[in-house]
């Protein structure tokens, strides 16, 4: 010790420029060194969510849930499976033995989940594996609110903007809202002029379905895919193509377009049994 304290003081400046060397090349290293305060400490985990649109808690478990696990049951390194049935939804967890790879856990759990598919009923939503998380799950929460704009506005710039913006984070996997509603348009009928105009309601639906093409009539007859096919000539096949009469962009779907649309042609005159279009949640 007194020969390592004396060589010091001798060298003293090539200590202090070996310490100085240290500290650079430390602070270099330190930029780009991994920290995290909670270290990975939980198995791999895979979850699966079915949204059931109408179905009691006793249906999700009985005709959603319970297939799931027969089909999920047996995937390599499966440790525990975990399931919980509420009213219109469905969520499955599976816990994988330490060391499993996790791409690999999803690769195989989503082969099994495709075969599950078809034994569903057709008003589930196709199941949705949830992005993987760490232990410690979501790392901030953010609270919007607003004395001029509604839930409904608010719960829009959230979902299109801010979300957007916070999973363009490098590491931010899934951004998930809670408390929000969405704007949709919303088809309210007249009976009495429906009544009065002989249109069914089965023609709305299907006039609805072919000017969107897009919401939950999926879950119903009423949702077709369009007019279609071809034209024969005796030179050539034209293909017909199906415009609807709403366009493509979300800025032409407001309730005074989707109210003018046409219902049915009875005597050269046009029914319109659509009351109204309105923002519903």
């Amino acid at each position: 010790m007194r020969w390592i304290v004396g060589s010091s003081l001798k060298l003293r400046f090539i200590v202090i420029a070996v310490a100085a060397a240290l500290m650079y090349f430390g602070v270099a290293q330190l930029r780009n060194m991994p920290v995290d305060v909670f270290p990975e400490f939980a198995p791999p985990l895979v979850e699966i969510q079915t949204p059931s649109l109408g179905l009691s808690a006793e249906e999700v478990e009985e005709l959603v849930t319970i297939p799931l696990e027969q089909a999920l049951n047996g995937v390599p390194n499966l440790d525990v499976m975990r399931s919980k049935s509420v009213a219109q939804l469905s969520a499955v967890k599976m816990i994988f033995e330490p060391g499993t790879d996790v791409l690999l856990a999803r690769q195989m759990v989503s082969e099994r989940m495709r075969q599950a598919i078809a034994t569903m009923p057709k008003w589930s939503a196709p199941p949705v594996m949830l992005p993987p998380l760490s232990a410690t799950s979501r790392c901030m929460k953010i609270g919007i609110s607003s004395k001029k704009y509604s839930v409904i506005d608010l719960s829009m710039t959230t979902y299109w903007t801010v979300r957007q913006r916070l999973l363009e984070v490098p590491g931010v996997a899934n951004v998930a809202i809670w408390g929000e509603r969405i704007e949709m348009p919303q088809v309210q009928v007249d009976p009495t002029r429906m009544a009065e105009q002989g249109v069914s309601l089965d023609e709305i639906m299907d006039a609805t379905a072919d000017s969107l093409a897009v919401g939950i009539l999926f879950f119903s007859e009423g949702h077709n895919v369009g007019t279609g096919g071809w034209l024969e000539t005796p030179n050539q096949r034209l293909p017909i193509r199906h415009v609807s009469p709403i366009l493509y962009s979300s800025a032409d779907v407001t309730p005074d377009k989707l109210a003018e649309v046409v219902v049915k042609v009875k005597d050269g005159k046009l029914s319109k049994s659509i009351r109204g279009a309105t923002r519903w949640t």
